[in-house]
């Protein structure tokens, strides 16, 4: 029985553990995508260690960059652990801590100024005020929603995910234009960014208005996306501050080592900072 391949079920039973979990439903769609591929890469064999071995061997023969493979073998262990099948778990890749950002992937506050300024006078208001609220507070696009009439109206809001929760406090500034915007808008209560019909903004819809500016802004495609934003509050903030604690704490890290992450700086400063090192003659 242990070796019989993955059925349907028991992908349907994992997409309920992940809801119970309170993953948000982009990482529940990226786990069982990811955990799909595995199945049908499988194609009816049965399931054991070798299998998932010679998985994790085909992901680095297709030329997916390492960080891509750690992600999918992410998603099946944890799958298998669901299962119960720990032994068939694999190791991830050893992957060497960049010392700095690529400079095609580095948005600077310049591109980001830019951004505002294409979105406005193309007239999307809503997408130059959602920029400016996830890059002035360094909320997750996911977390847009806990931005409300009430929590712009308090200067903070309570943001619950993962089963934690933490304040994120919202500048004075930025809360007379959502409250402004959100008057000539009229909405009285609940969420501020909303579609015509009234939703919420899907991950997909801002992630495809972002790229519709990038022309116009004369801003690299490839450094244009929401959680770049967020990437550019976390070293704005630590620039001000140089507490990397704190900052952790900000963005709602478990761990610290997550936020070093987000400070990278591009190769472009660290061959300035080599340079401002003196020890060439």
């Amino acid at each position: 029985m242990k070796h019989r391949t993955i059925q349907a079920a028991q992908i349907a039973a994992f997409k309920r553990h992940l809801q119970l979990e309170e993953r948000v439903s982009s990482t529940i769609d990226k786990y069982l995508r990811d955990v799909r591929s595995f199945t049908a890469w499988l194609d009816g064999r049965p399931l054991g260690k070798e299998a998932a071995a010679d998985w994790k061997t085909n992901l680095c023969a297709s030329g997916l960059r390492p960080e891509t493979v750690n992600s999918k073998l992410s998603a099946m262990n944890k799958f298998l652990r669901f299962l119960g099948r720990e032994e068939c778990c694999v190791k991830y890749l050893h992957i060497q801590r960049k010392l700095f950002r690529q400079t095609d992937r580095e948005l600077s506050k310049a591109e980001y100024n830019r951004l505002l300024e294409a979105a406005n006078a193309m007239g999307r208001t809503r997408l130059s005020l959602l920029m400016e609220t996830i890059c002035a507070t360094g909320i997750r696009v996911s977390e847009v929603k806990y931005i409300t009439v009430e929590t712009v109206r308090a200067g903070r809001a309570d943001i619950s995910l993962k089963g934690k929760i933490r304040t994120i406090l919202i500048p004075g500034k930025l809360c007379r234009k959502l409250q402004k915007y959100a008057k000539k808008q009229k909405t009285a209560s609940g969420e501020i960014f909303l579609t015509r019909s009234g939703k919420g903004l899907s991950r997909r819809q801002i992630w495809a208005e972002m790229k519709a500016i990038c022309q116009k802004a004369g801003v690299t495609p490839s450094k244009v996306f929401p959680h770049n934003l967020r990437h550019l509050f976390a070293q704005t903030f630590y620039r001000a501050c140089r507490d990397v604690v704190k900052l952790a704490d900000v963005l709602g890290h478990s761990s610290v080592e997550t936020t070093r992450i987000y400070l990278i700086s591009t190769g472009a400063e660290h061959a300035q900072q080599l340079d401002r090192l003196g020890l060439i003659s």
